[in-house]
């Protein structure tokens, strides 16, 4: 009875997770469908397949929305913020968490305090502009990792905890200076964390929308959602290039998730440890 219970549970599980990714997979499908369609039989976004491939949509969606100039400024946002917080987060979590009294407790309190705290726009904009950094690339990459770094490094500091003192006092009896201790022993044992954080991070960057409007004025430096936000604008009656251009937008970001999902999965729970 018992096991016939248990197989009931397990049906049921499936069922429920077959139900809720026809629920993500369903949107994208008919975004798919009707990139390849024509602007009249895209207009009802339908599930039909089209009666004639416009495989031509896309090479129309790269030329006149600026996708590349975009794709390589969302790379790079991306992949410079990405590596300032993963070197930052790093160091941090693994000073803070071999010694969590005093100071170093109110620095890890007082950074993952962001995590809660909403983004003061004006003041934020004051900020960059008295800094310069207003509409520069490198403003938008230093926004970006100020606020993905106290998420980052609350999941870190319990991963830090896994990796026991016993690894850092036989490196410091060969000879290790702090500095090679943690290049060269601990931060390969971060692989786990890091790699979730890269994945995460990278992602976030990619979808984010907010900051590059208030803070990106000029076009040519604009990530792709700007891009597909302005290809919407000016191609708003043609669903069927807004269909491929947000297409174009999620596929590098698919790419990222499905190669680092199970980096995701094991450096979260890794992360979750009570320190």
């Amino acid at each position: 009875m018992q096991q016939v219970k248990k197989n009931l549970l397990h049906i049921l599980a499936n069922c429920l997770s077959f139900f809720l990714s026809l629920i993500v997979i369903t949107p994208i499908f008919v975004l798919l469908i009707n990139s390849f369609k024509t602007a009249g039989e895209a207009n009802s976004m339908s599930l039909a397949l089209p009666k004639v491939w416009m495989v031509e949509n896309y090479k129309t969606v790269i030329e006149q929305g600026k996708l590349v100039t975009s794709f390589l400024n969302g790379f790079f946002y991306a992949i410079c913020s990405v590596t300032i917080i993963v070197a930052v987060v790093s160091a941090a979590a693994f000073v803070i968490g071999r010694n969590r009294e005093g100071v170093n407790r109110f620095i890890y309190y007082y950074i993952i305090a962001g995590i809660a705290m909403p983004i003061n726009t004006l003041a934020l904009m004051k900020v960059m502009q008295l800094l310069q950094l207003m509409n520069t690339r490198l403003g938008i990459i230093l926004i970006y990792a100020a606020i993905n770094i106290p998420l980052s490094l609350f999941l870190s500091y319990g991963f830090v905890e896994t990796i026991p003192r016993e690894i850092d006092e036989a490196a410091i009896i060969d000879g290790c200076k702090p500095f090679q201790l943690f290049r060269i022993v601990i931060l390969p044992l971060f692989k786990p964390i890091l790699s979730t954080l890269f994945v995460l991070n990278f992602m976030t960057v990619w979808n984010d929308f907010m900051m590059p409007l208030y803070y990106l004025n000029n076009s040519n430096k604009w990530p792709m959602t700007l891009a597909v936000y302005n290809f919407f604008g000016v191609f708003e009656n043609s669903w069927n290039l807004v269909s491929a251009d947000i297409i174009l937008t999620l596929v590098p970001v698919l790419i990222i998730f499905i190669l680092g999902q199970k980096y995701i999965v094991g450096g979260v729970a890794a992360g979750s440890v009570k320190g």
